[in-house]
């Protein structure tokens, strides 16, 4: 059974940082993108990053730019998403998901879900 399982989330004070981790079982991501995304409380939910099959592309919302990270490792078949400078409206559950495609992909391409992490910036 594939799984991607989000951590890292909890609470923290603006201009704070975290870390957050989708570590995948069941299968390997090697040639998949590897996106996260975030939903707010009465809001839809919103893209934030993403990384190419091979790294070798990135994009993230321009909300986050400057600020969010997003990198991979093959070993440990996982992403990363490092939050810096973070701000209250960054809060949110956040989500990963992987996409079988070579490069950016579109939502529609995304087959794998995570369960979400919560993310909780304080003012």
């Amino acid at each position: 059974q594939v799984q991607l399982v989000e951590s890292g989330g909890g609470l923290v004070q603006a201009g704070g940082s975290l870390r957050l981790s989708c570590v995948a079982s069941g299968r390997t991501f090697s040639s998949s993108a590897w996106g996260w995304f975030r939903r707010a409380p009465g809001k839809e939910r919103e893209f934030v990053s993403v990384i190419t099959w091979n790294g070798d592309k990135t994009d993230y919302a321009d909300s986050v730019k400057g600020r969010f990270t997003i990198s991979r490792d093959y070993a440990k078949n996982a992403a990363f998403l490092q939050m810096n400078s973070l701000k209250p409206e960054d809060t949110a559950v956040y989500y990963c998901a992987t996409a079988h495609h070579y490069d950016i992909p579109d939502l529609r391409d995304y087959d794998y879900w995570g369960q979400g992490t919560q993310v909780t910036v304080s003012s």
